[in-house]
């Protein structure tokens, strides 16, 4: 399946940099005194320890540097990262109020019967910041040394081994429905809140495998307590060169990757939504951020609001498709 994100370019040239830079300078900023006054408050929907967490902690530093104002990272985990989202989307639309976008907020709309806000009316898109590789692992006490391995094994025992998943409508759950649906496979789905205890309880031998995003799933893999079966990307991982993709490995044109963004309330001004994408896209720029990311295992991305709600409208209508294929009941949160 192709991903939208390998059609909207990285911006993080020198030339795109330099226009926001030209463009922000003529521009007045927030009413009252130039943005930011204060310290932003960067709420994460989920765990403290996601894909999500990790991005918004290796940018806050930077952010606090250029502007003199932190970002106060703010975990509110609940019905499946709902609950924090919808704090945002409440929020008062000036600025001081950010959402950590997942790729799950994207398969949410198909996912649950009734939502408290609509993605794509209730936010302002800032940027992408990056995308994340999903790795499928195992537990070192499932035999499967490769993914055909592990389809023959799901085939000899269907419904045996378990997954775990940030949750129900999560990408790393989607990312597994998928693999089910093209390999033939079946597996009992454990939903967690988050990425963080979805892989502890993995490690432990709670459960046989998993998707998991790779910056929350390296350490354990480096450490040999999990083993690294196949990367959901359409590529390679850098962090890991001799891990296949799933494509590579046994199911051609599989790709399942989450991306991680910053939206603001809709009706935030133009000018604050501005000032926030040119800041993000130069600090994504710099070659210490881009390296910390890709050691990651995350791609650094950088978008225009515009390119960041064209990826939104797709990403809704490709997981719809997946959803919809996999025959998974509307769900309640």
């Amino acid at each position: 399946m192709r991903n939208p994100l390998r059609q909207i370019p990285v911006l993080c040239a020198v030339a795109h940099i330099a226009f926001a830079a030209g463009d922000l300078a003529a521009q007045p900023v927030a009413p009252g005194g130039a943005y930011p006054g204060k310290p932003i408050r960067v709420i994460d929907a989920y765990p403290p320890g996601g894909s999500t967490d990790v991005v918004a902690r290796i940018l806050s530093t930077k952010f606090q540097e250029r502007n003199g104002q932190p970002w106060v990272i703010d975990n509110r985990p609940g019905a499946q990262g709902i609950i924090g989202t919808e704090a945002v989307a409440r929020a008062a639309p000036d600025g001081y109020t950010l959402l950590m976008f997942t790729g799950s907020h994207t398969v949410h709309p198909s996912i649950y019967a009734k939502m408290p806000y609509d993605l794509l009316k209730d936010f302002a898109p800032v940027t992408l910041t990056s995308a994340t590789t999903n790795c499928l692992v195992v537990h070192p006490t499932v035999p499967a040394k490769s993914v055909k391995e592990l389809i023959a094994l799901a085939r000899a025992k269907p419904g045996v081994l378990n997954y775990s998943s940030s949750g129900t409508g999560s990408t790393t759950h989607m990312a597994m429905e998928l693999f089910k649906s093209e390999a033939g496979v079946d597996f009992l789905h454990i939903p967690y809140k988050g990425a963080a205890p979805a892989v502890l309880d993995l490690v432990g031998g709670h459960v046989d495998l998993a998707f998991a995003p790779l910056p929350v799933m390296l350490p354990h893999i480096k450490s040999g307590r999990v083993r690294p079966l196949a990367v959901s990307t359409a590529r390679r991982a850098g962090v890991l060169p001799d891990v296949p993709t799933v494509a590579e490995a046994a199911i051609p044109g599989f790709e399942a990757t989450n991306s991680v963004g910053v939206l603001a309330p809709a009706a935030t001004p133009r000018d604050v939504v501005v000032k926030l994408n040119a800041d993000i896209v130069r600090i994504l720029g710099l070659p210490e951020i881009r390296e910390r990311l890709q050691g990651l295992g995350a791609e650094p991305v950088g978008n225009s609001p515009e390119q960041f709600a064209a990826f939104l409208k797709a990403d809704i209508a490709r997981w719809a498709k997946v959803v919809k294929d996999a025959k998974i009941p509307p769900q309640s949160w």
